[in-house]
């Protein structure tokens, strides 16, 4: 049966403190620890804008180690979102962890990483679509074999458990999992997230002005935020 087209759906973004030293630890050759960082806070904004801008219902940005870090108070100053703690022993608890809490008040939630620029305002309402369908679950994957979406109409923690998170095995394992839990579910087109110096060439090959708008938020915030403390 569908759901409710109207019902508001919650938006998650979880988010790693931009810390030099700490924060895309693999684009650091490319950038250095406080460019490197001050990407992340880039990348961050950009899905935190996305979220907003889809209008689907509240925006709640899930800090890690914590949502104390100066940025994150910058991003609830300038958008209308909440801010939360990220709980949980790996990535897979935290996930479950907070979609649960959204889907307490929520007819659907969906979280989304950090990593992937390309999810945009209609990627999101495309998995929306999805879950105001009926379909108990959505999912984006990555080309590096993971995904950077999830949305969920009840909470599945099977489907989070003893998972190789990083790992190239993630999708394909998640997969598995949707099988045997025998769930309705549909997965978006495959994106390509943001990890290596070669990814931000090839970002600026095939989206330019993703790749350039990026590129000057990170100076931006580069002059404007400090790096060093992650608020924990």
């Amino acid at each position: 049966m569908a759901a409710d087209e109207a019902a508001p759906i919650s938006v998650l973004v979880f988010a790693r403190a931009p810390v030099a030293g700490r924060a895309k630890t693999r684009l650091i050759p490319a950038l250095g620890p406080a460019g490197a960082a001050a990407f992340q806070a880039a990348l961050t904004l950009r899905a935190l804008e996305a979220a907003c801008q889809a209008g689907l219902g509240p925006v709640h940005l899930c800090g890690a180690p914590n949502a104390r870090h100066a940025f994150f108070a910058d991003c609830r100053d300038r958008l209308p979102i909440e801010l939360h703690d990220q709980h949980g022993a790996d990535l897979g608890e935290r996930m479950h962890h907070a979609l649960a809490a959204a889907l307490e008040t929520a007819a659907g939630a969906i979280l989304i990483g950090t990593d992937i620029p390309l999810i945009d305002a209609g990627y999101l309402a495309r998995a929306a679509a999805v879950l105001r369908a009926g379909h108990e679950a959505v999912f984006g994957p990555v080309e590096d074999g993971g995904y950077g979406l999830v949305g969920l109409r009840r909470p599945q923690p099977e489907l989070f458990a003893d998972i190789a998170w990083g790992s190239d095995a993630v999708w394909a394992t998640t997969r598995q999992r949707l099988a045997t839990a025998g769930l309705d579910w549909q997965a978006l087109p495959a994106l390509r997230d943001i990890d290596e110096p070669a990814d931000l060439a090839e970002l600026a090959r095939t989206a330019p002005a993703v790749a350039a708008r990026l590129d000057s938020e990170r100076r931006r915030l580069a002059r404007s935020v400090t790096w060093g403390q992650d608020g924990s």
